[in-house]
């Protein structure tokens, strides 16, 4: 990576000159209430496109992935492999992270967000190479960082500085991706990006229980744990992964001591689902932490590499959508999600499949992990169907769990 290091820090310090930019005009937006009256969202039919955006991000990163695994499927292109990743981080995270957050703030200018996240993949799949694919989602990640900025300024809290790590670290994976380097070096940023994001969220649901400084001390010591070995992997890769790892480990542990998710385990229905979700994406998050331990020499390509991936991006980050879906989709889209027992059904799915497969990587079978990843991209389409029949059964009246 050192080949283009005095470019790439050029380019960050110049995307921080921006940021300040953004920044402010984020805020002028936000506090003033004097000239500027209250600006309404995007309509619902804006959000919908958005929405299928992402959907289609999805759906060719499932495809690129499966692609990648071996199964001979047919491509648009020779290198549409190379951009499972972009489409899956960006398009499909990305554009849905952003929409949720706008509509959350309930203005204009973050729409920016999913809209250039979207762009970003829908360039990836015409075909146009990184550096003229990665300069939208670099804006996309400098506008993010700009809503924590902005939030924090009106409400200072210490989850909303973790949440702006979360987008500072997405904005250096995509400068990462835009200086062409290979797209390993991106993503224990993209990682951390997701992880951080997740965990501030769930800081600030863990106020509810009062924690002790002592208790929040631990995780803001693990935060930066994850922000050293983010750092320290722009210069050695494999050492910075093994702190990256160590932070994430710690991350996974502070969440399963500390997080709500064990007293909405004793409830029934969506909060139970939602419980099952958070703790199994919990402990394969602690996995993750301790394969990027122990094969760090092996993040670049490869079985090993498989695995220490998919436990976070898989493990851990579906279990978190597949948690929170039937909470945030309606909220983006108006329409009811009702609870059905059927969602345990694609988690489950999800689960004994990504078992399987990181046994298959571990124990270098192919055929295992071929199989296994093809099961995975099948549990993403069927929470996929298990949501759009639920939302069915939402709008057709109440209807009994099933």
């Amino acid at each position: 990576m050192e080949r283009s290091s005095v470019s790439a820090f050029l380019l960050i310090l110049e995307s921080g000159n921006i940021l300040v930019s953004s920044w402010r005009i984020a805020l002028a937006s936000t506090t003033d209430r004097v000239t500027v009256a209250h600006m309404p969202s995007s309509p619902p039919a804006g959000r919908f496109v958005l929405i299928a955006l992402a959907g289609v991000s999805l759906l060719f990163g499932l495809w690129a992935g499966t692609v990648r695994l071996g199964w001979a499927l047919p491509t648009p292109s020779e290198s549409f492999i190379v951009y499972h990743g972009p489409l899956m981080i960006i398009g499909f995270l990305g554009t849905l992270i952003g929409l949720e957050r706008a509509v959350a703030l309930d203005r204009l200018w973050p729409y920016g967000i999913p809209v250039l996240s979207a762009i970003s993949a829908l360039s990836v799949l015409v075909g146009l190479p990184g550096q003229l694919s990665a300069p939208p989602a670099v804006a996309a990640s400098l506008l993010l960082t700009a809503v924590f900025f902005a939030l924090y300024r009106q409400y200072p809290s210490e989850h909303f500085v973790i949440m702006a790590l979360s987008a500072v670290a997405w904005l250096v994976g995509n400068i990462i991706w835009f200086e062409n380097f290979p797209l390993f070096h991106a993503v224990p940023w993209w990682a951390g990006f997701l992880v951080l994001m997740i965990a501030g969220e769930r800081l600030e649901l863990s106020r509810l229980r009062r924690p002790s400084a002592t208790i929040r001390a631990i995780f803001h010591v693990s935060v930066a744990i994850i922000l050293m070995g983010l750092v320290l992997s722009m210069l050695e890769l494999h050492a910075g992964v093994r702190i990256a790892g160590l932070g994430l480990l710690a991350i996974a542990l502070w969440l399963l001591r500390y997080d709500l998710a064990w007293h909405s385990a004793q409830q029934a229905g969506l909060p139970r689902y939602m419980a099952v979700c958070l703790i199994a994406g919990y402990v394969w998050l602690a996995v993750g932490g301790i394969l990027w331990l122990l094969f760090a020499q092996f993040f670049s390509a490869g079985p090993r590499y498989d695995a220490m991936l998919h436990t976070i991006f898989l493990g851990f980050v579906f279990s978190m959508i597949f948690a929170h879906a039937p909470i945030i989709l309606p909220t983006i889209t108006g329409l009811a999600l009702p609870f059905r027992n059927a969602f345990y059904l694609h988690a489950g799915l999800l689960h004994l499949s990504l078992l399987l497969r990181v046994a298959g990587d571990l124990g270098l079978s192919l055929s295992l992990q071929q199989w296994s990843g093809l099961v995975n991209a099948l549990s993403v389409l069927l929470f996929l169907i298990n949501n759009i029949r639920a939302v069915k059964a939402g709008t057709a009246g109440p209807l009994r769990s099933g």
